[in-house]
C-alpha cells in the first residue's frame, strides 16, 4: 500500500467531523445552557406559587433569562477560550524546557528515555534500541518526554473556535427552554410547556452524543435528562423557599 493511500485511509477513516472535534464543547455548552436557563425559569415559577406568590411576569422572565442565557455564555465560551490558550501556554513552556534538555544534557535525557520505555514494558534491549529511534527525531523525542515525564499531552485544539462552539452551543440550547414564553401570558402554564420543551431539549443534546460516541441512546438521554432534571428540581426549590 503506497504513502497516499495510506493518508487518505487516516484522513477519511480515523478523521473526526467537525462536531466529534469540538464534542465536549458542544455538550458541556449545550448542558449548562439548557439547565442554567431552566434554572431561572423555574426559579421564577416556584417563587410564582401559594398565597404568599412573588407574581413576577412573562417579561420578567424573559428579561432575566435572555439576559443569563447570553452573559452565561459569553462567560463560559471566553473562559474555555482563555483556559486552553493558558493550557498551551504551560505545553510550551515545558516543551522548550525538555528540549534545552535534550541540548545540554543529552546522555541523561538518553538514559532517562530507555528507562521510561522499560517501566511500559520494554526490555533493556528493546529500550535502548527504540530510544536511539526517537532521540533522532528531535521534535518527537521531546513531545514523548513532556507526555511521560510531565503526563501533559500537545493541546492541538483551537481555543477559538472552542469558545465559539461553547458559546454557539450554550445560546442554541438554553434558548430552547424559554420558547413557550415567547407566545403566551400565563406564567404558570408555560411553565409546564418550559419543561416539556427542556426535556426534549436535554434528549436532542443525548441523541447527537449517542449518535457521536457510538454509546447507547437509552444511556445517553437518560443520563443527560437526569443531570438536567436534577439541577432544575433544585432551582424549582430554591425558588419556592424564596418566595
Amino acid at each position: 500500500m503506497d504513502h497516499q493511500t495510506l493518508h487518505d485511509h487516516i484522513k477519511h477513516e480515523h478523521g473526526l467531523s467537525a462536531f466529534s472535534t469540538y464534542l465536549k464543547e458542544f455538550i458541556y455548552g449545550g448542558n449548562d445552557g439548557i439547565v442554567t436557563t431552566f434554572a431561572v425559569v423555574a426559579g421564577f415559577s416556584g417563587a410564582n406559587l401559594g398565597e404568599h406568590a412573588l407574581n413576577f411576569s412573562i417579561v420578567t422572565v424573559l428579561l432575566f433569562g435572555l439576559a443569563n442565557l447570553f452573559a452565561d455564555g459569553a462567560a463560559m465560551g471566553l473562559g474555555n477560550y482563555l483556559s486552553l490558550r493558558s493550557e498551551k501556554k504551560l505545553y510550551a513552556n515545558f516543551y522548550a524546557k525538555e528540549y534545552a534538555e535534550t541540548q545540554k544534557s543529552f546522555n541523561f535525557e538518553y538514559d532517562e528515555t530507555v528507562l521510561l520505555f522499560q517501566e511500559n514494558g520494554f526490555s533493556e534491549e528493546d529500550a535502548k534500541s527504540l530510544t536511539q529511534i526517537v532521540s533522532k527525531n528531535t521534535d518527537f523525542w521531546v513531545k514523548f518526554m513532556v507526555q511521560h515525564e510531565c503526563n501533559m499531552n500537545e493541546p492541538d485544539d483551537n481555543p477559538f473556535y472552542c469558545g465559539l462552539a461553547t458559546f454557539g452551543s450554550f445560546v442554541f440550547f438554553g434558548i430552547i427552554p424559554l420558547i413557550p414564553y415567547f407566545f403566551t401570558i400565563n406564567t404558570q402554564s408555560t411553565f409546564i410547556y418550559s419543561s416539556f420543551f427542556t426535556a426534549g431539549a436535554l434528549s436532542l443534546l443525548g441523541i447527537f452524543r449517542a449518535y457521536t460516541t457510538k454509546d447507547s441512546y437509552i444511556i445517553a438521554i437518560g443520563e443527560t435528562l437526569l443531570i438536567g432534571g436534577t439541577a432544575a428540581t433544585l432551582a424549582y426549590v430554591v425558588g419556592a423557599l424564596f418566595k
